[in-house]
């Protein structure tokens, strides 16, 4: 168990870069607390090995669903672009449509030409 101790003249102040929940941890900040706490522990009483196996498994379960969290994030953001751009080309299209039925028809004219000799 760690002891947090106030030391004179600090304040409760942080940096702006400091990490300031547990969901911003990662894997270089897990292993630094492993080897700490391996480094800490009693050699006479050492850590289970079963204890440190679960911490690693849950640790690893952890980086998944964070990875398939961003995984997904990412898609969702370029489906969303993808979703722009059809909509923009479905304007196009709809605005095509409606200048072309706005001009008058320039076949008509061509239907009443005399016939070509042979």
């Amino acid at each position: 168990m760690t002891t947090i101790t106030n030391t004179p003249g600090v304040t409760g102040t942080t940096s702006p870069n400091a990490k300031t929940a547990l969901g911003q941890l990662g894997s270089a900040d897990f292993l630094k607390l492993m080897t700490t706490q391996l480094q800490q522990q009693d050699p006479f009483n050492p850590t289970d090995n079963t204890q440190m196996l679960a911490q690693m498994a849950q640790f690893s379960s952890l980086s998944v669903a964070s990875d398939t969290t961003k995984g997904v994030n990412e898609m969702n953001q370029r489906l969303a672009e993808i979703s722009s751009k059809l909509d923009a080309v479905v304007a196009a299209q709809e605005a095509a449509t409606k200048s072309v039925a706005a001009q008058p028809s320039a076949t008509s004219a061509s239907t009443t030409a005399a016939p070509i000799a042979a």
